[in-house]
């Protein structure tokens, strides 16, 4: 009996019986009427345990104290217990405490139903709610089906909206294209009539210098006439050499007279290339590279490749043009400035898409660029012909124009370039250039532009690049401009060399 009443005194049923009573009346008001009564068939179910073994330690007790021991206390207390139906469990219990029981059950049925009647009230309510709800939810679907729809008609609309908006741009292009046309057209015409105007005030510059002289020889003519042959030779003799030879000196040709103007234009034509044609080059490369510093090397050494093939077909033309006119050339100018004054004139003359092929053969070799298979580097050749023309028309001047010797990993100056927009301002060295400075002898007419950025040279990638790579060996090779890199003959070259 002692092992049963201590396994009773450890179980844990009774501390969960008072902790279950103790939650169900703080949650009674709460609870619904089910809840309510699982709680109490819960409670109802763990105090059955409780009795259950509360009955086996009353029977062991009684079995311990003999045949009729605790027949009184069982008849005084137990059986009057369960006369009641376990409704009372003190022996002093009185009719009036049974009738207070009773009339508490019955209020509490009755706070029970009322309850029970509101929460049935608040369900028929919700379930209002939820039904006008639902209306507004079918309401609002429709509404969207119905925006859907006009959306849909909208998108279409659209469509053809774009499309024919599409086909204005591609007519609004090609007019504009056509007007750039005749408006390059009309300014080579331009350039012709004042060409013209330049050659014929040279003429008449000629020939009022001629008639100067003629006037002066006539004068000198009529002097020895009045005077004697013996006393007439001296000073003819030492008078007519010297305004022939100042005549001479003060006869400009039309190249010196053009030198300034075209200085000027050919400038302002370079900068035209480096803010329009390079970002229409760049945008045209963007299609099929994603990477924004290859596009820029491309462009970059696409001009360079220009300059150096201008040059050397600039040097070609102006032998051809001094071979052929050193046999007959008489005048009061030079032999050089008849050449550079024939050349000035016929610009014409260059073979231009020789340059263009030449350029492109070199970029296709060239180690620190790189372009997708499907296509070529032809696809910028209207670039390179603008460059190479720019290129070869700078050559005529005195002192010709050029562009700045460049090399990866050179010091930053800032009175030859200005630092793109994603450089780092404090960074020394340049990475990359993405357009060439103008070189007048040593002076800079117009600055160039280059990336820096700190530690982007010494990865190992990089610096392996630039060690191994056979351009810059050849770059500084002596006996060649430091404008352009010089090359080693070879094959792919030698079949795109312009022929003169």
């Amino acid at each position: 009996m002692a092992d049963t009443l201590r396994r009773l005194v450890g179980s844990e049923t009774c501390k969960s019986l008072q902790e279950k009573l103790d939650d169900w009346y703080k949650n009674y008001h709460i609870n619904s009427c089910d809840q309510n009564l699982s709680q109490c068939c819960e409670l109802i179910e763990l105090n059955s345990k409780v009795q259950g073994q509360l009955f086996t330690i009353l029977s062991v007790t009684a079995r311990q104290g003999g045949h009729y021991g605790g027949i009184d206390t069982i008849k005084s207390r137990f059986l009057p217990w369960l006369g009641t139906c376990f409704s009372v469990s003190s022996p002093d219990v009185s009719p009036d405490t049974s009738f207070s029981l009773l009339q508490e059950s019955l209020e509490k049925e009755k706070r029970l139903r009322e309850l029970t009647s509101t929460q049935d009230k608040e369900i028929q309510m919700i379930e209002t709610q939820l039904n006008s709800t639902r209306l507004e939810l079918n309401r609002v679907k429709q509404d969207l089906a119905e925006t859907q729809l006009e959306l849909e008609d909208t998108k279409t609309k659209s469509a053809t909206t774009l499309l024919a908006t599409e086909d204005e741009i591609l007519q609004l292009r090609a007019d504009l294209r056509a007007s750039k046309e005749i408006a390059s057209c009309n300014e080579r015409k331009l350039d012709i009539l004042d060409e013209h105007e330049r050659q014929i005030r040279l003429l008449k510059d000629e020939i009022s210098l001629l008639s100067t002289e003629n006037s002066l020889l006539q004068n000198r003519l009529s002097r020895s006439h009045s005077t004697s042959p013996f006393t007439s030779k001296s000073p003819r003799a030492s008078r007519s050499p010297s305004p022939i030879p100042s005549l001479k000196s003060e006869s400009p040709t039309s190249a010196r007279y053009s030198n300034a103007s075209r200085h000027a234009r050919l400038v302002s034509h370079f900068n035209d290339i480096y803010a329009n044609d390079r970002l229409d080059a760049q945008n045209l490369l963007r299609r099929y590279i994603d990477d924004l510093e290859m596009v820029q090397r491309i462009i970059f050494i696409a001009t360079m490749e220009s300059f150096h093939t201008a040059k050397l077909a600039f040097r070609q033309f102006k032998l051809r043009v001094r071979k052929s006119l050193s046999p007959c050339h008489t005048g009061l100018e030079s032999l050089e400035d008849a050449v550079i004054d024939y050349i000035v004139r016929n610009l014409d003359l260059y073979d231009v898409q020789s340059s263009v092929n030449d350029v492109i053969c070199a970029m296709n070799v060239h180690p620190k660029i790189s372009f997708p298979p499907e296509v070529d580097f032809i696809l910028i050749s209207s670039f390179i012909r603008e460059v190479c023309r720019i290129a070869f028309a700078m050559q005529t001047l005195d002192p010709p124009l050029d562009i700045a010797f460049t090399s990866d990993g050179e010091l930053f100056s800032e009175c030859k370039y200005r630092r793109s927009f994603d450089s780092e301002f404090s960074a020394p060295l340049v990475v990359y250039h993405v357009w060439p400075a103008l070189m007048e002898n040593d002076c800079v007419i117009m600055k160039g532009e280059a990336l820096t950025k700190r530690g982007a040279l010494w990865s190992p990638g990089r610096s392996k690049s630039r060690s191994s790579s056979p351009v810059r060996a050849r770059s500084a090779s002596p006996g060649r401009n430091l404008s352009c890199r010089s090359r080693s003959p070879s094959p792919v070259r030698r079949s795109g060399t312009p022929r003169f």
